[in-house]
């Protein structure tokens, strides 16, 4: 049985430098970039249970879901149009990670940032405004674009500018804002929902403008990052910045290896291209399998559709609701312990833990509903128990992927980039994590409709396989510096045949010299 990934807990480089003030509110202010992904994911499946939404802009599902109350539970949502709707979002925000990436190298985190709330204020003032389909998907579509935005430069923005000790924890600021958004945006469902005159959901859809203003001022104002001022040739005002970020003057040891980094990545010129490298296997490989793991959990499905879900368990309205705002608080507590515990217990820990968590619940919750609807989908009668024991699991499980495979999608893929590659592989990872979303997204009410239960077993069965690619292939990145991040490759049991010693003369692409690497344990 081979060493599987794990490492020392350090490497050769300690960098001085402490948790400032300064750093701390920057990570804190650029995280918020998280709300509007956040705030979109909760809002859309809250709106499509509101009656007057149904009635105004999708008439045949609320005639159908009203036509026979003993109909197939499974199918009543099942619409090509209610599904683009939501799913719109993701394609657009697939299509803004592409261009995303040259912005983001060229012109640095903060303008990509700036962008994505710009364009996300857009869309969300016409989607609350809206009074035709279109209008929704062109408004949906300007929010995708304005995610993809941020989603590629808020990630890269945090693992840049924090102490490595504290990456873990400043980076899943991130996943934090996103489930502050969809508990956020829960609530104002809840209660949006029951204004008379049936506009609430105009309110909910142009909310969003919130959290648009939120980063399109907090991009205004935030510092770039040093390894983007590098990059583009402001080596002192990088070197003044880098004092003011880690709160000491010594700093010539990172700056040094930061130019390093930054003269390599010079040397590149085609950083797509170059991805394909053999020495970027291991770094394109994790691109490319953790956001379409993270998509294939289920989660989506769940926070998509907690609202869809919980009425067609059989909760009324409200109900549903108010169940979906319980998951929303279940998830930013979680997502709390996963800041508290991700640079003391390590990635591996926590990825393999919540998978295990994860994998239970769906179990759980595919025997209670197979039970309750069988394959035709009537239930009669919802004993209150039984409801509770749904969401009990359900519950559950949304804390297994909140500490887990959630705030850890996004921070591994974007402490792990070289920075030649950083941001044409952050596009990767976005992209791969947006056409996942999207293909989840359309096809999952069909699925339902003819998977039933089994849906849940279906997202089990990926949970096991990405709990399997965790053990074997991810090594741990706990308190490693992200500029010597080779060095996890070079001493894992599998990725060292990609990364050589010889593709890295400095002893690590982005080190000056010296510097032990870690070991295999």
């Amino acid at each position: 049985m081979p060493a599987v990934g794990g490492i020392g807990p350090g490497s050769g480089k300690e960098y001085p430098g402490n948790l400032t003030p300064f750093v701390t509110i920057t990570c804190i202010v650029a995280a918020m970039g998280g709300l509007i992904f956040g705030y979109d994911i909760g809002i859309s499946g809250g709106v499509t249970t509101m009656t007057p939404f149904l009635q105004k802009f999708f008439r045949k599902v609320w005639e159908k879901k009203e036509a026979d109350k003993s109909t197939n539970q499974y199918c009543q949502y099942d619409n090509e149009t209610l599904t683009m709707f939501t799913s719109s979002l993701y394609l657009a925000a697939l299509l803004a990670s592409l261009v995303a990436s040259t912005v983001t190298r060229k012109f640095g985190r903060k303008l990509s940032m700036l962008f994505g709330g710009l364009l996300f204020f857009a869309g969300a003032l016409i989607n609350g405004f809206a009074k035709a389909v279109w209008m929704l998907i062109v408004g949906r579509m300007l929010l995708g674009f304005g995610v993809g935005f941020a989603n590629q430069s808020v990630p890269l923005y945090l693992s840049e500018m924090a102490p490595y000790r504290y990456r873990g924890a400043l980076n899943i600021g991130f996943q934090l804002s996103i489930t502050v958004g969809i508990l956020i945006a829960n609530v104002l469902n809840y209660f949006f929902a029951k204004i008379k005159g049936g506009w609430g959901w105009r309110l909910s859809l142009g909310g969003a403008m919130v959290p648009a203003l939120i980063i399109t001022v907090g991009s205004l104002i935030l510092p770039d990052t040093p390894n983007s001022m590098i990059e583009r040739g402001q080596t002192e005002e990088a070197k003044a910045k880098l004092k003011r970020i880690r709160g000491v003057d010594d700093v010539d040891e990172e700056l040094r290896d930061l130019i390093a980094a930054s003269e390599a990545s010079k040397l590149v010129e085609h950083p797509w291209s170059n991805l394909l490298h053999r020495k970027y296997r291991p770094h394109l490989t994790m691109a490319i399998f953790i956001p379409f793991f993270q998509q294939l959990t289920g989660i989506n499905v769940i926070m998509f559709y907690a609202p869809v879900l919980f009425n067609t368990i059989g909760f009324g309205a409200d109900a549903s609701l108010m169940s979906a705002v319980i998951t929303g608080v279940v998830n930013v507590a979680a997502t709390l312990v996963s800041i508290y515990g991700v640079d003391k217990w390590g990635r591996r820990f926590l990825f393999l833990e919540g998978g295990v968590q994860m994998l239970i619940c769906q179990a759980v919750v595919a025997a209670c509903i197979g039970a309750k609807f069988g394959i035709n989908g009537n239930p009669g009668e919802l004993p209150k128990w039984y409801a509770i024991v749904v969401v009990l699991f359900i519950c559950i499980y949304v804390a297994g992927f909140a500490w887990s495979w959630g705030p850890l999608g996004w921070l591994v893929p974007s402490e792990i980039f070289p920075l030649e590659i950083r941001s044409a592989a952050q596009s990767i990872n976005v992209s791969v994590n947006m056409i996942f979303t999207f293909a989840v997204a359309q096809v999952f009410l069909t699925m339902l409709c003819h998977l039933k239960f089994g849906l849940f077993l279906f997202f089990a069965f990926f949970v096991v396989l990405m709990s399997i690619f965790i053990y074997y292939f991810l090594p741990e990145t706990k308190g490693i510096p992200i500029e010597e991040m080779n060095q996890v490759w070079k001493s894992h049991w599998y990725w060292s045949r990609f990364v050589q010693d010889l593709d890295y003369p400095n002893g690590g692409m982005e080190m000056s010299k010296g510097g032990q690497g870690p070991k295999n344990v």
